[in-house]
C-alpha cells in the first residue's frame, strides 16, 4: 500500500440487538469486561494503516457510546437512521473525504489485523473487497421436510469489514433504489457496476447474534489471554517549599518532591510498570519532561493514560503492587487513602491494590532523607495479537 493513503474505519453500531439478551443493545454488552463496540473500535484504531475511526449509533445511545469508549480518543458518534443502509450513508457523509473506507459491523468484535491487511491490499486492484469463509456444511432446501441438496461450489459466507474506495461506495449508495433494502454494502457496490474482490476471512469474525454466541466469545477470549508483568522504579528529590504528592494524595510533610510534574514518585513507578506490561516505552516517552505542558501536571493523568492504553489493547489489570522507600513521612497512616485513590484511578477493587513501605535503615539518599524512591509491579492479562 502506497504511503499517504487516507483509510477510515466506519463502524455501524446503530442496531438494537435484542435477540442477544442482556438488557442492552448487543454492541454495548461486555465480553471480558469490555464492550463489544470497544473491541471492534480498538481493533480498527490499532491498525497502523487506519487513520481514524467513525462510529454510527442509534438515537438515544449517546450515553452507552460514551461509557463503552471511555478513555479513548474517539470522536463524537454519528446518529444513524432507520435501516442499516441509512446508518452507513450517514457515516459516509460524516467522513467527508477519504481514499478508502472499511465498513464494519460492531457485532463482529474480534477483527484480526491480517484481515485488514488483505482487504487493503485487494483495493490496489479493485474498487471493493470483502472477507469470506467457505461453507463447510451440507446445504439443503426444505421447510418441515428435507429437500434437495444445494451445490456449495462457489458459495461463501460474507463477513465485515467490507472495504471500498470511498468515492465509489458513496456514489453507489446514492444510486441505490431506496425502495429495496440492501443486505450489505458489497451488494450496493456490485449494483453500481463495481467489482468486489474476495479475500480470506476469519472464523473469529463471526457475528454475535444470540446469547450463546456471547458465551462462546467469553470462552474464546479467556483462552486467548496471556499474563504480562511490568516493573517500574522512580526516584525524586525532597525539597523545601513544595507540596508532597505521593500515591495520588497530598500528604502533610515539611518537604515535597521536586520534578517537572507534581513528582509523585509512587504514581510514576506504577505508570512505568503498567507501560511495561504492553511494551510501550516509559513515562518519559509519553510525557517528555522537556515539554512545558506537563510542568506541574497531576501524575494521575499519567497513570490513567497507561491504563487506557492497556484497555485499548483489550487488556485487563489484575493487580498492582507498590513499595515506597523513605525514612519520612510515615506511610502507614495514609496507606488506605492511597489505595482508595489508586483503585479509583485504575477502576479496580481496592483488594487488587497493594501498598507497602520500607526504609533503607538510614543508608543511602533515602536513608538521609534526601529523597523518596518507589518500585512497582503490575500484572495484566492481554489477549494474544489478533
Amino acid at each position: 500500500m502506497r504511503q499517504g493513503v487516507d483509510i477510515v474505519g466506519l463502524i455501524v453500531a446503530a442496531g438494537r440487538g435484542e435477540r442477544a439478551g442482556g438488557g442492552v443493545p448487543k454492541q454495548y454488552r461486555t465480553i471480558g469486561g469490555k464492550a463489544v463496540l470497544a473491541h471492534a473500535h480498538d481493533a480498527l484504531a490499532a491498525h497502523p494503516a487506519v487513520g481514524r475511526v467513525v462510529t454510527v449509533i442509534g438515537a438515544g445511545q449517546e450515553a452507552d457510546y460514551a461509557q463503552a469508549l471511555a478513555g479513548r480518543d474517539a470522536p463524537a458518534p454519528v446518529i444513524g437512521g432507520a435501516t442499516r443502509r441509512d446508518s452507513v450513508i450517514a457515516g459516509l457523509a460524516a467522513i467527508g473525504h477519504a481514499d478508502m473506507v472499511l465498513i464494519h459491523d460492531a457485532a463482529r468484535p474480534f477483527l484480526p489485523h491480517a484481515v485488514i491487511d488483505r482487504l487493503i491490499a485487494a483495493l490496489e486492484d479493485a474498487p471493493g473487497a470483502v472477507p469470506v469463509l467457505a461453507v463447510p456444511d451440507t446445504l439443503a432446501r426444505g421447510d418441515t421436510e428435507l429437500g434437495d441438496a444445494v451445490d456449495r461450489t462457489g458459495l461463501h459466507r460474507i463477513q465485515t469489514p467490507q472495504a471500498f474506495h470511498y468515492d465509489a461506495i458513496r456514489a453507489a449508495h446514492g444510486a441505490w433504489d431506496d425502495g429495496v433494502e440492501a443486505t450489505d454494502d458489497a451488494q450496493v457496490a456490485r449494483a453500481a457496476g463495481h467489482a468486489v474482490a474476495l479475500v480470506q476471512g476469519d472464523a473469529r469474525l463471526d457475528k454475535l447474534t444470540r446469547a450463546e454466541d456471547f458465551e462462546a466469545a467469553e470462552r474464546w477470549l479467556a483462552a486467548s489471554m496471556v499474563t504480562a508483568t511490568g516493573m517500574g522504579f522512580d526516584v525524586h528529590r525532597l525539597v523545601s517549599g513544595a507540596p508532597l504528592w505521593l500515591g495520588g494524595i497530598n500528604m502533610p510533610h515539611d518537604k515535597g518532591l521536586s520534578g517537572h510534574s507534581d513528582a509523585d514518585v509512587a504514581l510514576h513507578a506504577l505508570t512505568d510498570a503498567l507501560l511495561g506490561t504492553i511494551g510501550d516505552g516509559d513515562i518519559g516517552s509519553h510525557f517528555p519532561p522537556g515539554d512545558p505542558q506537563w510542568h506541574g501536571a497531576d501524575s494521575a493523568t499519567f497513570l490513567t493514560h497507561a491504563a487506557a492504553l492497556i484497555a485499548a489493547r483489550g487488556g485487563r489489570i489484575d493487580h498492582v503492587d507498590l513499595t515506597i522507600i523513605c525514612e519520612a513521612p510515615k506511610i502507614g497512616p495514609h496507606r488506605d487513602a492511597m489505595r482508595s485513590r489508586i483503585a479509583g484511578l485504575l477502576r479496580l477493587p481496592e483488594r487488587r491494590i497493594s501498598i507497602k513501605a520500607t526504609t533503607t535503615e538510614r543508608l543511602g539518599f533515602t536513608g538521609r532523607g534526601e529523597g523518596i524512591a518507589a518500585q512497582a509491579i503490575a500484572t495484566v492479562r492481554i489477549p494474544e495479537e489478533l
